[in-house]
């Protein structure tokens, strides 16, 4: 499984020579160095550390200082591990670019879902709202707790109730890589994928590909722009 890391900055839309109009989001992906190799031997898994965007040296703390220092590579304000067999031929101090992904590949894209503060049954999770008549005292409520006579001690773990909306991690299955540009450092998925603008995200290799992917036709020489 091939992984990388980059940073969400918008969406907008390309053309091909045919005239298809591919809606994508724009994916910056700098360069993600390498500065530490989980092996099964000391660590117990495989895996890879990257950095990703530089960090000011007085902003570093003493135990970060040792890492960067150790890879001999600049400070990073971003750290993360990557797993898969793919991942762990890259050795440390070495840069994993946007050229990992070709286009045409099928992608899954996570990320960080924007917040949605304190929310209700009916916006969180779709409930229907109860009669709007004057006399009915019952309008956007959560309903009965009840547990038709069973357990009913205590509320189910699992029961949709009001409480705090998004801000998790969300994936979204088989993207498609619409171009890749290493020289502008730059990933066009086609669709949307999760978060805010500038929200950092996750680009893997498909766990469960599709059969018959988008098809990308050559697109016409432009440079995206995000809205």
């Amino acid at each position: 499984m091939k992984q990388i890391i980059g940073r969400k900055i918008g969406m907008t839309q390309v053309y091909a020579e045919d005239g298809t109009m591919y809606a994508v989001t724009v994916v910056e992906v700098l360069p993600n160095v390498v500065t530490q190799k989980k092996t099964l031997e000391k660590d117990g898994y495989e895996a890879i550390q990257i950095g990703y965007e530089d960090k000011k040296e007085k902003n570093l703390n003493k135990c970060e200082k040792g890492i960067f220092a150790k890879a001999n590579v600049s400070g990073k304000a971003n750290l993360f591990e990557l797993k898969g067999d793919e991942m762990t031929k890259f050795e440390v101090g070495q840069e994993i670019t946007c050229d990992l992904f070709a286009k045409g590949e099928q992608i899954d894209v996570i990320g960080t879902s924007k917040g949605r503060g304190y929310a209700g049954t009916v916006k969180r999770w779709g409930h229907t709202i109860g009669p709007k008549g004057h006399g009915s005292g019952y309008h956007r409520g959560q309903g009965s707790f009840a547990n038709n006579g069973r357990c009913n001690n205590r509320v189910i773990p699992g029961k949709k109730m009001s409480g705090h909306m998004g801000n998790q991690s969300a994936t979204v299955l088989n993207q498609v890589v619409v171009d890749s540009n290493k020289e502008m450092n730059y990933i066009l998925v086609s669709g949307g994928v999760p978060g805010p603008k500038k929200g950092l995200v996750k680009i893997r290799s498909a766990i469960k590909p599709v059969a018959n992917p988008l098809k990308v036709e050559t697109l016409i020489n432009r440079t995206p722009k995000a809205e």
